[in-house]
């Protein structure tokens, strides 16, 4: 089975987490930071698997579908032998409705959160953590929920009720995002609270991205995401400590070996000078009127940073926020400041891949915030890497699905096939796993 990039050990003590449906890796570096080793990621897409081999050189990339692999195919391909596997995290896609009378995981569109399950359980997890959207807990889709509930009781794992839906503003992310958490654990172990608000005063749009330089100075930028030696701005504490300069002492990532004076991720958009104009007239926190973008306010919260739609559901483009005073969209790497990923990471090249991975993902201080109190439970003190990561290759930055999908030795179809106008009307039924 070769869907899998074996890569070198993990720490010594740290606890072994596997994160299924990775995306290009937000939990996992959340988890990483609270002081976990991420031994392996499942994800379906072969553009997000290579931008999550590129972040985690030290974590095994299996591109996969969930449902075609097994807890053995995991740890044999992980190299994980008979270690423990102490907790699974991920959010599995759900999007089809339940029906009167009938069990909404017997719909095929929501199978893959019972395959969440199996391979927890395969696994022999001590504990799990899913993630989704808040709109899994209201209206018909509460019954998914529920019945997913009951199936980890069904195998011997206890869960943290209430559930609890967290806003991410308020684990220090400028944005306004809200994800739904469900923590268990097996049966006689400690089962561990979900976190409390950290941020009694919300990091703002600007504290994020004032520093960064202004993607419009640099035509290098028209045909490539990076710029070498740009001159940054005043950075705030928040900006310091994902451009490095200032150490997080809640951060029990591994340090990755990067330029810091190099503008990643940042490839211009080119509006036409009728938008930057409208754009430019926008007042901060309103919408504008043509293209429905929002305007961010600087001293106020981004919105939610969303993907829009991957080439199987027709491959529509999220709207993106206008800057608070440059008149154009944000670029992918103001968004990664927004969502709290550290200058280190990289996403894809192209504008579309890169949004959509941003929208995708969980911020990752949000995730740390989860995974930190997984580690009380444990009664476990985070421990500090000694050894520093080297990034993976840029090629793995720029592949096209094709590319990518030779590289991992999957089909290019294995996300499903873009849909013919005809079927878009299924899309406005399931938007609201896009919430």
């Amino acid at each position: 089975m070769n869907f899998s990039r074996t890569k070198h050990g993990k720490g010594v003590g740290r606890p072994i987490g596997i994160d299924l449906f990775a995306g290009a890796g937000g939990l996992s570096l959340g988890f990483e930071q609270a002081g976990f080793d991420v031994a392996a990621a499942v994800e379906i897409d072969p553009i997000h698997c290579a931008v999550h081999e590129f972040n985690f050189p030290n974590c095994t990339t299996i591109c996969a579908d969930a449902s075609k692999i097994s807890g053995a195919d995991i740890r044999k391909a992980a190299k994980l032998n008979g270690a423990r596997v102490d907790v699974v995290f991920g959010g599995a896609p759900c999007q089809g409705f339940s029906l009167i009378g009938k069990r909404a995981l017997d719909d095929p569109r929501n199978r893959l959160l019972l395959e969440f399950v199996r391979l927890t359980v395969e696994l022999d997890a001590r504990y799990f953590i899913f993630e989704n959207v808040k709109g899994l807990t209201v209206g018909q889709h509460r019954q998914l929920l529920d019945e997913l509930i009951d199936a980890f009781h069904d195998n011997g794992y206890e869960v943290r009720l209430p559930y609890r839906v967290l806003n991410a503003a308020e684990f220090g992310v400028p944005q306004d995002r809200r994800r739904l958490f469900l923590i268990g654990a097996k049966n006689g172990l400690p089962l561990p609270q979900y976190p409390t608000a950290v941020a009694a005063v919300p990091t703002t749009v600007w504290e994020a991205i004032g520093d960064l330089p202004n993607a419009d100075r640099y035509p290098e930028l028209l045909e490539s995401d990076a710029v070498a030696k740009v001159r940054f701005g005043k950075a705030s504490r928040y900006a310091r400590v994902l451009r490095g300069l200032d150490e997080d002492v809640r951060d029990f990532s591994y340090p990755r070996e990067w330029d810091p004076k190099r503008l990643t991720s940042s490839m211009r958009t080119e509006h036409t000078p009728l938008s930057q104009r409208r754009f430019k007239a926008t007042e901060s926190g309103k919408v504008e009127t043509v293209s429905r973008f929002l305007k961010l306010d600087p001293e106020g919260l981004c919105n939610t940073l969303r993907a829009g739609t991957g080439s199987d559901r027709g491959a529509f483009t999220s709207p993106r926020p206008i800057h608070p005073y440059a008149p154009r969209c944000i670029t992918v790497r103001e968004a990664a400041r927004l969502h709290s990923y550290p200058d280190w990471f990289r996403l894809h090249t192209t504008k579309w891949h890169g949004f959509r991975q941003i929208g995708n993902s969980v911020p990752p201080l949000l995730g740390r915030a989860v995974a930190s109190e997984l580690l009380i439970s444990m009664k476990k003190g985070p421990q500090r890497p000694e050894n520093t990561i080297e990034l993976g290759p840029d090629f793995l930055l720029q592949m096209t699905m094709s590319a990518a999908a030779r590289y991992y030795g999957v089909s290019e179809n294995i996300v499903g096939k873009r849909l013919r106008p005809a079927d878009r009307s299924d899309v406005a039924q399931l938007n609201f796993a896009m919430a």
